[in-house]
């Protein structure tokens, strides 16, 4: 119609929560220069989350008129990510009855009133059941930002950051699939009704004045990037949160590498020591419950499992990764071998999703495989307990009053203290060695 405003067809796309309860990414790689032509579902960029490496689909078609960071910068959930020129009708048309529709960012991501003005942003959501590539692709459904009445639609990771940040989740609107309340949704109502409705913020801890660091002699400035930053952190977090403390045994290991052999020739295909390992960890945390368990210190409860989900620790070029075998107790020695070989590749070749690398019950680390015995290994918070296995050596043992040349594999357990006693630990461990030196036991 005459006199009226075309909307601006510049618009942007916010970066979109990449998994419940993450308010920040770090910018990896661009896959895209302004001036390219992208399609709905074309890859935009690199991220990289706590947990893995993810790709970040364009929603729209369009050209690319902007990139808002460059590889190394740590981007906020909700904020500009890509600016580009959207193919087809404008996207700050009014909503239909039918169809998707922009929203402003305000509304949609819940960031900060100055985007208000923007008609034309493009919102992404990482909700509900759909894969990551879905969830992405899928266009925002328009939503209106109102009070939510009733129990909110979240998920314990969304909720868990409502309570460290003094918020009423049931009152956040939720703009994610079916009104679900996202972790961007918390941050946009801290930032803009939390102080109106009464709620207090946590105290913030002063900042610790770092101490000068003496650059006379350095080779090389690496930056505290990618995979090693949120190793950091997740290490940070447990020394500080959980009470560690150690037990070391050995276990004579000589029948079951003689039985595990003679199995691999068996199954037609070769065994490491790694899934007996795990089969005897499976059997013990059924006998001792207390360390299949996660600890939730956002409520003060210590959640026992029923299920095992056994968190691997696999060494890559990037840093250390812990994906997870879910079900451990349900699975043969074949299919625990073959599943760690298949999250491992994964792993190193950056393709492991973040769903893979969640949920884990109790870590194993298999440390000897690089060298070494004993270790002090640090727990997987929020686990409460992880067994590091060290390297297997030939050594002249006794039993029985006879002298016989063994093979001993060096256990290091690490426990939470405030959840694990120093004999619970110690009778695991023992259960531990008891079945490796029971092969008949695991087979």
């Amino acid at each position: 119609m005459a006199g009226l405003k075309q909307p601006d067809d510049k618009s942007h796309f916010l970066l979109p929560d990449l998994g419940e309860g993450l308010v920040e990414a770090e910018l990896i790689s661009w896959r895209v220069k302004p001036g390219d032509v992208v399609t709905t579902s074309s890859i935009l960029a690199e991220m990289q989350t706590d947990k893995a490496l993810v790709e970040v689909p364009s929603p729209w078609p369009g050209t690319v008129s902007e990139l808002c960071g460059k590889p190394g910068d740590i981007m906020k959930v909700g904020k500009p990510l890509v600016r580009y020129a959207v193919s087809g009708a404008a996207p700050a048309a009014a909503p239909a009855a039918k169809g998707p529709a922009c929203v402003s960012a305000s509304v949609a991501a819940g960031v900060p009133a100055e985007a208000e003005g923007d008609q034309g942003t493009v919102v992404g959501t990482m909700s509900g059941t759909l894969t990551v590539s879905d969830r992405f692709a899928r266009k925002p459904e328009h939503t209106v930002a109102a009070p939510v009445r009733g129990k909110a639609l979240a998920t314990p990771a969304v909720r868990r950051i409502a309570r460290e940040m003094g918020i009423d989740i049931n009152k956040v609107a939720g703009t994610g699939h079916s009104g679900r309340v996202t972790a961007s949704d918390v941050h946009g109502f801290a930032g803009g009704s939390k102080a109106a409705a009464g709620f207090a913020p946590r105290a913030v801890a002063a900042s610790i004045p770092m101490p000068p660091v003496d650059k006379d002699g350095v080779s090389q400035r690496i930056a505290f990037r990618g995979v090693r930053r949120k190793i950091a952190e997740s290490l940070e977090r447990s020394v500080r949160t959980a009470v560690h403390f150690t037990v070391v045994d050995e276990a004579d290991v000589t029948a079951l590498d003689r039985r595990r052999r003679e199995y691999s020739k068996v199954v037609g295909q070769k065994l490491s020591m790694m899934p007996f390992i795990m089969a005897a960890i499976v059997r013990a945390l059924r006998k001792h419950p207390s360390l299949n368990a996660n600890v939730d210190d956002a409520n003060s409860e210590i959640l026992i499992k029923g299920v095992i989900n056994l968190s691997i620790a696999v060494d890559t070029d990037s840093g250390l990764m812990v994906p997870v075998v879910r079900n451990a107790d349900q699975c043969t020695l074949v299919d625990l071998a073959n599943q760690v070989k298949v999250l491992a590749g994964r792993c190193r070749d950056r393709t492991i999703s973040r769903e893979e690398s969640m949920g884990g019950t109790f870590t194993l680390s298999n440390v000897g495989s690089y060298g070494g015995m004993f270790a002090t290994p640090i727990i997987n918070y929020p686990e409460v307990a992880i067994l590091a296995a060290g390297r297997t050596k030939e050594r002249v043992l006794v039993k029985d009053g006879r002298f016989y040349a063994g093979l001993v594999l060096p256990l290091s357990l690490s426990c939470d203290h405030r959840v694990v006693d120093g004999a619970e630990g110690a009778r695991f461990l023992n259960t531990v060695v008891g079945l490796l030196e029971d092969p008949s036991s695991l087979l």
